[in-house]
């Protein structure tokens, strides 16, 4: 027996059991059940079963049901009797026989009304005051019209009169540059320096980016980047894009000069800023950003971008933090955007793999669904432009590169790659909540969200950055403009006083070289900006030294060897030789050559000086030892002569401090014709250490030396004590 049903209870079952069966013929026939027009047209012209009966559902989908038209028969209990049926499939009408329906008017209602339903075929007649006023309200229309036709015939004049005089339009001749060179260059790239404000050429490569150059135009000057096409074509559509450029006006958006079409200088010119782009900043370790400060320059950026998505260029395209500039106030102003028909789009190509950083770098900030398109529209969407501050949020917070991936090393091409596939979970930059404020975390992730609709249009940005921002926002321009301002000038201060601090240490460093390489007093006549004349010096004592054996010590090692050997043994005499007045005259290998007396003249003493080190180094000698050979003890030969020179600075790329004369010659003949572990020194030398009566000297003979023939040389044995028993040297002594 079966119950009676709800007609909507009934009508709801039906409709499933209909969805169903469609559902099911889909499936089976290994159709995609999520494809609702396949659905759709399976369940029309289709008959089934349902809990109250037949249910036909016709070709356009309707259902083909039976009625039944029934009379109220008791109007005061409200009693009604059926008085016919309507067969939907036949579309017959049958009555029931025996029952009369009581029509009001004894009739059918016909299927219009004779005066109709509003009862505008049943017209009274006219009165006077209401012609009247059909009259006056049909004149006020007919001059409203009127009025609007005017007008948009005079904005369509207007508008036809400006695309043709092209006011935007810029001759090349008529911008001037600072040099010639800069107009020689032909717009090849220069990057801005943020101390100076100048331009310099740069162009940029590999991981880093090509900025615009500068120019002069009526007197202000301007920034100018090129456009690579070879002509341009003034279609209607590129005639409106530089009308709407020209009435774009507001504070975060940089203002558009003009643009020159003439082959070969193509180019847009726009607003200069001269503290360079948003990345330039980043990327300056000098100036110091705090929170609020970096809220700021991202609320800049809302600002601009609100304005430029509710005006007539509706999109970016191209939102990155190096088109975004920084004036001199410090406020951030978008760059780049609109002229959409004029720029020719560079995205139809495959970069060669010379290019192929550059090409896959500068779309790092590309939304996931313009990276998988074929061709990537220069007008992006506004809700990839959403996503591309998402990017630039992450910049300035973090300060890293764009895209930072903490401990992931991958290339621009490796990154991209990631993006476009949109795995879970999707591939995005750092986000640590641990350094990053949960605010900004939050509007990170909404912002570069897969689904462009999960994210926020700038109008819901503006409002959060107001609330983040909500410190600076109830002050006034001036006030936010100073407190930016005040920021910049005490980063300055810390930075003039660390580039301060680091000159004065370069400066000690370039002096402490200088002194290595000249005598202090020639160095200090240098730096004065004197010029350092020959000198010719009456007496002063030349020290040569060399180790005997060195050659065959040096084939039984290798070069870095014989280098840490020479560097562990100049560095042993060196550290000696400081304790004299004497000066180290240079090194050549193995051979050591110092001389005293000069620059400064000291007396006789300059014998006393070189003999004293001489003993002293010996002394040292002994003791050192080979790094790679330990078992091995050095032999010092070393060879002393005292008489005149001329010493002067020879060079200027490399200037030396040199000595000339014979007696260079003689005390290197001395060391030559000497003995290992000896000083040799001449009969010269000897008279003068004669007088000061501490000196140990044993005579030698005569010796045979190239181009000097015989020659009476001594050896230096040692120095003995003074009177008081003290000893004037720390190496070497011999007790009375």
């Amino acid at each position: 027996m079966r119950a009676e049903v709800n007609t909507f209870v009934g009508a709801f079952h039906d409709a499933v059991i209909l969805y169903a069966l469609a559902l099911n013929e889909t499936l089976e026939e290994g159709g995609n059940p999520r494809d609702g027009k396949t659905l759709t047209h399976r369940m029309w012209n289709r008959t089934f079963e349902g809990i109250m009966g037949n249910v036909t559902i016709d070709s356009n989908g309707d259902r083909e049901a039976d009625y039944s038209l029934l009379e109220m028969t008791d109007i005061e209990n409200g009693i009604f009797t059926v008085a016919g049926h309507y067969d939907g499939v036949a579309k017959k009408y049958t009555p029931v026989p025996g029952v009369v329906i009581d029509w009001p008017g004894k009739t059918p209602p016909k299927d219009v009304p004779d005066c109709g339903f509003k009862g505008e075929f049943c017209i009274e007649e006219d009165d006077t005051g209401f012609t009247v006023m059909i009259m006056m309200i049909s004149m006020v229309v007919v001059i409203i019209v009127a009025a609007i036709i005017i007008i948009y015939v005079v904005r369509k004049y207007r508008l036809e009169m400006e695309l043709a005089n092209m006011v935007w339009k810029i001759k090349w001749e008529d911008i001037t540059f600072n040099n010639k060179m800069d107009k020689q260059r032909k717009l090849t790239g220069s990057r801005v320096s943020l101390a100076s404000g100048e331009s310099g050429q740069s162009v940029w490569g590999g991981n880093q980016q090509i900025f615009t150059v500068t120019g002069y135009y009526k007197g202000n000057i301007i920034a100018i980047k090129k456009v690579n096409r070879l002509r341009v074509e003034l279609t209607r559509n590129v005639l409106i894009d530089f009308k709407h450029m020209r009435d774009i006006s507001h504070d975060h958006v940089t203002k558009f000069i003009g643009a020159c079409i003439d082959p070969p200088n193509i180019s847009v010119m726009t607003e200069y800023c001269p503290k360079g782009s948003l990345q330039d900043i980043l990327e300056n370790d000098s100036i110091e950003l705090d929170e609020m400060f970096k809220y700021s320059l991202l609320y800049d950026i809302v600002k601009g971008m609100y304005y430029l998505h509710n005006s007539v260029i509706q999109t970016h395209g191209n939102l990155k933090s190096s088109n975004c500039v920084v004036d001199n106030r410090f406020v951030v102003k978008i760059t780049d955007f609109g002229l959409h028909s004029f720029r020719e789009p560079d995205h139809a190509f495959e970069p060669d793999e010379d290019d192929s950083f550059q090409y896959y770098q500068k779309r790092l900030w590309s939304a996931p669904e313009l990276l998988r398109l074929p061709e990537m529209p220069l007008g992006g969407t506004q809700k990839a432009d959403v996503y591309s501050f998402g990017i630039i949020v992450q910049e300035v917070i973090y300060r890293e590169s764009v895209f930072y991936v903490a401990n992931v090393d991958l290339s621009p091409k490796e990154i991209i790659h990631k993006v476009k596939q949109g795995n879970k979970p999707t591939f995005r930059p750092t986000l640590d909540r641990s350094t990053c404020p949960d605010e900004i975390c939050s509007l990170c992730n909404r912002c570069w969200a897969e689904e462009p609709t999960d994210r926020p249009d700038f109008s819901q940005l503006r409002i959060i950055m107001r609330k983040l921002n909500k410190q600076n926002e109830g002050r006034s321009l001036v006030d936010n403009l100073l407190s930016r301002m005040e920021q910049y000038a005490t980063n300055l201060e810390a930075l003039v006083l660390e580039r301060t601090e680091a000159f004065y240490e370069e400066k000690r460093k370039a002096e402490e070289l200088l002194y290595q390489i000249l005598p202090r007093p020639v160095a200090e006549e240098l730096k004065k900006g004197k010029p350092v004349t020959a000198e010719s010096f009456e007496c002063v004592t030349i020290y040569f030294s060399d180790i005997v054996g060195f050659t065959s010590l040096s084939s039984e090692s290798t070069p870095l060897q014989v280098v840490d050997l020479l560097n562990d043994l100049y560095t042993c005499f060196d550290s000696i030789v400081n304790n004299y007045d004497v000066y180290k005259v240079e090194t050549i290998g193995d051979a050591y050559m110092v001389a005293s007396g000069l620059p400064v003249r000291n007396g006789d003493f300059h014998a006393r000086e070189v003999a004293r080190m001489s003993l002293a180094l010996l002394s040292a000698i002994k003791t050192f030892k080979i790094r790679h050979k330990p078992d091995r003890t050095l032999m010092l030969r070393i060879g002393l002569h005292s008489g005149p020179v001329v010493a002067g600075v020879v060079g200027l790329k490399m200037p030396r401090y040199c000595l000339f004369g014979d007696t260079v010659n003689t005390a290197s003949r001395m060391e030559s014709n000497g003995e290992a572990m000896k000083i040799h020194i001449s009969s010269s030398i000897k008279k003068i250490l004669d007088l000061f009566g501490t000196f140990v000297i044993e005579l030698r003979g005569e010796v045979e030396m190239k181009g000097k023939g015989k020659q009476t040389t001594y050896w230096l044995l040692g120095e003995l004590k003074d009177k008081n028993g003290l000893c004037d040297f720390k190496y070497q002594e011999i007790p009375v």
